[in-house]
């Protein structure tokens, strides 16, 4: 049986990419201090790469000459700050350059004894105003003893097919960092529920925070109801999240009444999805780590 995995989602400005990682090593220190005791310690997206302090025409080659490697010094230390806590670490994401050269947002993932367990590469970059090579993977991280978490940036939870997937997969969590700097932050709060609702999985949206995001970071459980929500400033949003949770809403029904991942009965025949030339295929319908 896993047990209960306590979240915090840190809302917070983003760190000058120059030397982020002092400020970080404080920050992640000053609120597991403050808030005792934390499992997950979730940061927005692009948290450690802030380019705010830059004049604008700037900002895009200072982020791009600040990605690194997977296996780059900085990706270490940040691994080394999981284990000191010994907590699971998303410090966001970062610029990331593969060994040929391509430019990716990608989020990182540490368990507590400060292994890089997952990374994941934002599948939607905003376009046409993110300069990020696309990624291809869905990404699900198995949480040794507290269950599993889909990886997801920003606008890839505008787009339904991303959290169906990490939820087939076997996610009870969806870590969806965000930064949102538009005005569209109202309606990323209603995807965060009807994400939930309709996969019957946790969202946590974590955004970053007031002048430079519109923050408002959420928690969101199984049946879509509001564990938290910031406001516009930096703040720090627990959750609890109980995979068994999950398994309960699924096998009960959302309010008792849906149960969207039983929808279909041996020799129902498969549903044709002309839009990706392949089909809902009744006997793939049920979610699981199996499926990965």
């Amino acid at each position: 049986m896993a047990e209960e995995l306590i979240v915090g989602l840190a809302q917070r400005t983003p760190l000058p990419l120059t030397d982020p990682l002092p400020a970080f090593t404080d920050d992640v220190a000053a609120t597991l201090r403050r808030y005792g005791s934390i499992d997950m310690l979730i940061y927005p997206e692009m948290h450690l790469h802030g380019s705010e302090h830059l004049p604008e025409a700037e900002r895009p080659a200072a982020m791009e000459r600040a990605a690194v490697a997977l296996n780059d010094p900085f990706v270490t230390r940040l691994g080394e700050i999981a284990a000191a806590h010994r907590i699971w670490l998303c410090p966001g994401s970062i610029g990331e350059l593969d060994a040929a050269g391509s430019y990716f947002n990608t989020q990182l993932l540490f368990a507590p004894d400060g292994t890089l367990v997952a990374h994941y590469r934002k599948m939607f970059p905003w376009r046409p105003f993110e300069p990020h090579q696309p990624g291809t993977e869905f990404v699900v991280a198995e949480l040794e003893g507290v269950g599993r978490a889909g990886l997801s940036i920003c606008y890839d939870a505008w787009f339904p097919e991303h959290s169906r997937h990490l939820a087939w997969l076997g996610a009870d969590a969806i870590l969806n960092i965000v930064k949102t700097t538009s005005e569209d932050r109202e309606q990323e709060l209603v995807l965060a529920r009807a994400n939930a609702i309709v996969n019957q999985v946790y969202v946590l949206s974590v955004n970053c925070a007031h002048p430079v995001g519109r923050g408002r970071s959420i928690a969101v459980d199984p049946e879509g109801h509001v564990l938290g929500e910031a406001g516009l400033g930096e703040d720090t949003i627990i959750a609890r999240v109980d995979p068994e949770k999950v398994q309960r809403v699924r096998a009960t029904g959302t309010a008792g009444t849906n149960r969207v991942w039983s929808q279909f009965r041996h020799g129902d025949s498969p549903i044709p999805l002309p839009m990706y030339n392949g089909a809902l295929e009744p006997t793939r319908w049920s979610p699981g780590p199996t499926n990965s």
